[in-house]
């Protein structure tokens, strides 16, 4: 039979608040404080305390404090050069893989916690996860909340204030609540980069 805390990886019911599971959550909980003290400054320590609280975190990666995580990153897989803005929750109870150069924008929730509907198993503040997968070099606007067990694909955007309850395909711009898919990344996209406004030719050489 399964322990509390290997069900937290098996998508089945369990009891967040086994004694096991809380103790290291604790522990785990007064690193991520201590990140979200540091200055402005201390940008070398900031460093070397992600790649202490997470289970994976490549080179050129930032996250702006406050950071919030049930885990402080413990089950959180970071690829290189991700970028998270003010204010990002990793609801990290069981795994959140992000790929290279993706960007979160302020405010950003990742869930991968869920409560069964019945009230009589949400009264024993019973719970399952399922793991999040977000690829290569996205683009989550503010406010976006992506939710437990969805796969969001390489190089696609998510529109601020979307709710992303189901699977997003790669190269895609996505938006609203629930998060449906708007268009595909295309041609266009070379030639303006906000409205009316074109990209410069340079800007492909910098």
């Amino acid at each position: 039979m399964s322990s509390m805390k290997e069900k937290m990886h098996t998508g089945e019911i369990y009891l967040p608040e086994d004694e096991e599971i809380m103790r290291e959550q604790l522990l785990r909980v007064n690193k991520l404080y201590d990140f979200n003290m540091t200055r402005p400054t201390e940008l070398d320590k900031r460093e070397e305390m992600l790649k202490d609280m997470f289970a994976e975190i490549g080179e050129g990666c930032y996250i702006e404090p406050p950071f919030h995580a049930n885990h402080a990153g413990y089950n959180v897989h970071f690829g290189k050069n991700v970028y998270a803005n003010f204010g990002l929750t990793l609801v990290d109870d069981t795994h959140i893989y992000v790929g290279d150069y993706t960007m979160f924008g302020p405010n950003v929730v990742v869930a991968t916690a869920g409560h069964p509907i019945l009230p009589e198993l949400r009264e024993k503040a019973m719970q399952f996860n399922m793991p999040v997968h977000i690829g290569r070099n996205c683009w989550l606007g503010a406010g976006v909340i992506v939710l437990p067990g969805v796969t969001i694909g390489d190089n696609t955007v998510i529109g601020a204030g979307s709710v992303v309850t189901k699977d997003i395909p790669a190269n895609i711009v996505a938006v609203g609540n629930p998060c449906r898919i708007l268009r595909e990344i295309g041609e266009k996209d070379r030639e303006f980069y906000f409205k009316d406004r074109r990209i410069a030719p340079e800007v492909f050489e910098w």
